[in-house]
């Protein structure tokens, strides 16, 4: 790891402690000025830590953001009435007080019940998770104007709570939204919009972090729980999921001994420690397909049926609103009935749901699987044209090669 790299490590797992600390000491209606401020430390820590980073990188970055904000309050005319105040503001708590659970105090405050729901998410990957608003609306394939949008309502209605950072009252109080949250930042880390690389290892990591730090907060969730061995179980697999320059593999053809069994045994358990007696969630049924497929040998031997059972569940659980479930379950339906029950369901599906994205790059390997090589090209060139991830569309790229060389 080059010295940039662990700086960028740093400034990550910095940003939203010192974001904290600031909305603490000065309100949740300057979270926007505060939010400011941290990124404007973190540039400075950029341009003045050529060398490495002090010996209190957390308390360099506070005292920078803080003398920033006050700058900024001081610099608005708009805003005289507020200098004095703000000159006068106590001190956050004392670091050592809070430096724990301030990322996930930050990420609880960003899904407060007051803000838009479709706001907290986009805020949230801003303020805790670092993503652009590029990156945020590639994720939901939406406009960058439109999640900009969301971020400003969001930030608004967060300033007219005129509330400090809140510690809600009891731990789960904002439990469903913070699972979203996180269970998204996750996936953009395993599906990077932009392709390059085509997996963030650092926001994978804060992600199971974050994920780690809620379980201990909510320890009865089975959801909490079924989040985490989720994130375990699929980061167990990294290692053969990117192959010789950053291609992706998919799962029928990862080297299977690549695999970290320790990340599978700590995922696996969670999910035998919670399944009994609980009515399962999305996250805890999408980590007990995760663990069968962990627990094969390899794809022909994987509990396919069982997997099929899993995805209706999780279907109705999420009320048929999720397309990546639903064709999921495609697949796992033409593992068990054959391809062409696949692809029969895939025409329906298509049929609900006109240009459904990933639809075509489903129809492509199950016309592959059955040797229908023609039309698999012609569906892996459509399904190139709907991808939005470079690396996805890499990959598509590479299989149709493979059916026809020559062919781009």
């Amino acid at each position: 790891m080059t010295d940039e790299d662990r700086a960028g490590d740093l400034w990550r797992e910095a940003a939203p402690r010192v974001l904290a600390r600031l909305v603490r000491g000065y309100g949740s209606a300057r979270f926007d000025l505060c939010e400011d401020a941290v990124q404007e430390a973190l540039l400075d820590a950029h341009r003045q830590w050529p060398s490495g980073p002090p010996d209190d990188p957390l308390g360099w970055l506070t005292a920078t953001a803080r003398r920033r904000f006050v700058d900024r309050v001081r610099s608005d005319a708009r805003r005289r009435d507020r200098e004095e105040r703000a000159a006068r503001l106590h001190p956050p708590v004392h670091p050592e007080a809070a430096e724990q659970d301030d990322s996930l105090l930050v990420l609880q405050l960003c899904c407060h019940p007051d803000l838009p729901r479709a706001g907290r998410v986009a805020l949230t990957l801003r303020a805790v998770a670092g993503l652009t608003t590029a990156q945020i609306a590639g994720v939901y394939q939406l406009p960058e104007r439109t999640i900009a949008q969301r971020i400003t309502r969001a930030k608004r209605a967060l300033a007219a709570t005129g509330r400090a950072l809140p510690r809600p009252e009891h731990a789960g109080e904002r439990l469903t939204s913070v699972l979203h949250v996180l269970y998204v930042m996750f996936t953009e880390a395993h599906h990077t919009t932009d392709g390059a690389p085509p997996r963030d290892a650092d926001l994978a990591a804060e992600a199971i972090r974050l994920a780690r730090s809620l379980r201990e907060s909510v320890p009865d969730s089975a959801e909490a729980a079924g989040l985490l061995a989720l994130m375990l179980l699929t980061e167990a697999r990294q290692p053969a999921r990117i192959g010789p320059g950053g291609m992706l593999r998919p799962l029928d053809e990862q080297d299977r001994s690549l695999w970290d069994r320790a990340l599978i045994a700590e995922g696996t358990a969670l999910v035998e420690g919670v399944v009994p007696g609980v009515e399962p969630g999305p996250y805890l049924l999408q980590a007990c397909i995760a663990a069968l497929h962990a627990e094969a040998p390899d794809t022909e031997r994987t509990d396919w049926e069982e997997i099929l059972v899993l995805y209706l569940l999780l279907e109705e659980v999420t009320g048929h609103a999720n397309p990546t479930i639903t064709l999921n379950r495609v697949v796992a339906q033409a593992m068990v009935h054959g391809d062409t029950v696949g692809l029969a369901a895939l025409d329906e599906l298509e049929e609900r749901r006109p240009g459904l994205p990933r639809l075509e790059a489903v129809r492509a390997h199950l016309l592959e699987r059955s040797g229908r090589c023609e039309e698999a090209v012609a569906a892996y060139r459509r399904a190139v044209a709907g991808a939005v991830g470079l690396a996805e569309q890499r990959h598509l790229r590479d299989r149709m090669r493979r059916l026809s060389p020559g062919d781009d």
